[in-house]
């Protein structure tokens, strides 16, 4: 059952990720990075549902691939700019 919910995984991660990279460009770093990171975290998340859960179905595996992958792009992210900044704090002077 594994070697099915594999391919659907990375396909998963695939999505999830050139989802990420297409809403957020300016947010993550080069495509190059999420994308494997999105395939990676899903990879992740089927084996350990796997683990946890009984390997019987499917639908739990790909559930877990996909928060996993999520979460993995998710780390990527960077801060908002808003242009808007605040001077950083002067030491006190001697």
């Amino acid at each position: 059952m594994f070697f099915l919910a594999a391919p659907a995984s990375v396909l998963i991660g695939l999505l999830l990720a050139y989802a990420a990279v297409h809403r957020l460009p300016h947010r993550l770093p080069p495509a190059g990075v999420v994308l494997p990171t999105g395939v990676a975290g899903a990879l992740l998340g089927t084996l350990v549902t796997y683990a946890a859960l009984a390997p019987g179905r499917v639908a739990p595996l790909l559930l877990g691939a996909a928060a996993l992958s999520a979460a993995a792009v998710s780390l990527l992210l960077r801060p908002r700019h808003t242009g808007a900044r605040r001077p950083a704090a002067r030491p006190p002077a001697a």
